[in-house]
């Protein structure tokens, strides 16, 4: 009966893939949108959760200004699932006038040192178009994903984002995966974002609150010497595209003591992706339980 209801899941996502897949652009991004507004009326438990994540993060904003920018997140989230069910049919001819590079030379100069490049970046943006794009443009990386529960319909989405040399890297072999393609001079990208439980974790902090962060991008940067590279493919209101920004490289600090050193790296990771955030705060996951974890065992501040 479980395959038959994974089956049934996935031939039902496969269709709107299918029909997604061959409407114009335009035209499935706002059937994405359209989705998107639906589930953030439909979803009251992750739209409380989402404007209390940014009244947490942002006090700042008025209520007006923090329903706003949820409403943006659904809508970025429906043209994302419009992209990825297009992605098999984009080439780097039909995608260039609608995303471009910037800051490219960053990842170039730090792939050229052979020591391996670790892509820090989050579920912010269209992350999922990103290192699709970066490999279409001939630049193959590996992903750090954890596997869906419906292993037929992961098998199809990874055969999508693999299509053009993209290596799938599974949290269950996370620490070995990623020496590996360090020492053979790859580049993975690394999800940094999500909520975690120690020992996984280290609390650093995000917003001004304290968040259990992964710290292995930090203890396989600090151990094996590669290149610490932000990048984050955006949506550019006034270009009307996307942008792949390549930020500066974060170089580590070596103090000599390994946990304190693990700690810092994995705060000014932290803090890069906290001022993207900040300048695009519409195209970040707010309904995720980010601060769930809490160091003294309470309940979540995000929880509602």
């Amino acid at each position: 009966m479980k395959k038959l209801l994974e089956y049934l899941e996935f031939a039902v996502v496969w269709c709107v893939a299918w029909c997604l897949g061959r409407l114009p652009r335009s035209v499935a991004r706002g059937l994405g949108a359209g989705l998107g507004r639906l589930v953030y009326m439909a979803a009251g438990r992750l739209r409380r959760t989402g404007l209390r994540n940014i009244e947490l993060a942002m006090p700042e904003m008025s209520a007006a200004e923090r329903e706003r920018t949820l409403k943006l997140v659904y809508r970025n989230l429906g043209w994302q699932l419009s992209e990825f069910c297009r992605m098999a049919r984009y080439t780097p001819g039909n995608t260039s006038k609608w995303i471009r590079y910037e800051g490219l030379e960053r990842f170039l100069e730090a792939e050229a040192r052979g020591k391996g490049v670790l892509i820090l970046t989050g579920h912010l943006g269209a992350w999922e178009l990103s290192s699709f794009y970066h490999s279409l443009m001939g630049h193959p990386m590996g992903m750090v994903i954890r596997r869906l529960d419906n292993r037929v319909l992961d098998n199809y989405v990874n055969r999508i984002r693999c299509l053009h040399g993209n290596r799938v890297n599974h949290k269950d072999d996370f620490a070995r995966g990623l020496l590996t393609a360090m020492r053979r001079g790859e580049t993975v990208g690394i999800l940094m974002d999500t909520n975690m439980t120690p020992p996984q974790g280290v609390f650093v902090d995000f917003f001004g609150k304290a968040a259990c962060t992964g710290s292995g991008l930090a203890r396989v940067a600090l151990k094996t010497g590669a290149a610490v590279v932000p990048g984050f493919l955006l949506w550019e209101e006034a270009e009307g595209r996307y942008v792949l920004h390549f930020g500066e490289e974060i170089k580590p600090a070596v103090s000599g003591d390994a946990e304190a050193d693990v700690l810092a790296l994995t705060q000014r990771c932290t803090k890069v992706i906290e001022d993207w955030v900040r300048r695009y705060p519409g195209q970040w996951l707010w309904i995720h339980r980010r601060w769930k974890t809490r160091p003294d065992g309470t309940r979540d501040e995000g929880r509602v």
